[in-house]
């Protein structure tokens, strides 16, 4: 079983560097969507008044119009404004992050980053776009996660997760790659209205680990020390 949305997506990928442009387009499609690739934003524009993406990967340093300055044309225009952007960068300082987060970019991936977990942070930029109620089975290396059915396998085995441990993996599986500290799983998954100790977190954290350790998927929950928790495929 497999989450196979992004069968049907189209990725406009904006980056001057053919070396970055020929290994990220490879990798997406070999994860399955389907890539429009342009060296600047006015070749990106023309793609995009042909045929609107599901999703634009932008580098920050363009020739000519910058990545941050056509992610804000993008954002003001009424044609592209819901288009997802993630910003392909360099630039790892927080000040930059906020001033893309400001006109409305949805992710940033540093370089140099791996394809895996580019692939990672698209799906889930895509499973956060679609429309209210249109909430898609989730698949990470044969753990697939349905939250309609509310049905967790892995290598098409079932398993049995309490209630907690299941909006814990599906938070999880829904924004990989990141950490999130003990408090803000607390807020995540238990709701900011429910008064429970941090620690608690780590007992739910053994539990989804164990319910997971059969098919090796209990890796892919990794303890970041002195930080909290991330959901990731790398080892």
């Amino acid at each position: 079983m497999s989450y196979d949305r992004n069968m049907a997506d189209t990725i406009l990928l904006i980056e001057d560097e053919s070396a970055i442009r020929e290994m990220v387009t490879f990798a997406l499609e070999r994860a399955g969507f389907s890539t429009i690739t342009a060296m600047d934003a006015a070749q990106a524009q023309k793609v995009i008044e042909h045929k609107v993406p599901d999703l634009v990967l932008l580098d920050w340093m363009l020739p000519g119009v910058s990545g941050v300055d056509f992610a804000r044309r993008l954002k003001q225009e009424d044609g592209s404004r819901k288009i997802p952007i993630i910003m392909l960068t360099a630039r790892g300082e927080e000040m930059d992050k906020v001033r893309g987060f400001e006109i409305g970019v949805d992710d940033y991936v540093t370089k140099p980053f791996s394809p895996r977990e580019l692939v990672a942070r698209i799906k889930a930029v895509l499973r956060r776009a679609a429309p209210e109620g249109e909430e898609k089975p989730i698949e990470f290396e044969g753990l697939w996660l349905d939250p309609v059915s509310h049905r967790v396998t892995a290598g098409d085995a079932p398993v049995e997760l309490g209630p907690t441990e299941f909006r814990m993996l599906h938070f999880f599986m829904s924004h990989p790659e990141r950490v999130y500290s003990r408090g803000q799983l607390l807020d995540r998954v238990w709701g900011n209205d429910v008064y429970i100790e941090e620690r608690t977190v780590d007992v739910h954290i053994r539990r989804l680990r164990k319910a997971l350790v059969a098919h090796g998927h209990d890796r892919l929950i990794q303890t970041v020390r002195g930080a909290g928790y991330r959901f990731s495929v790398h080892s």
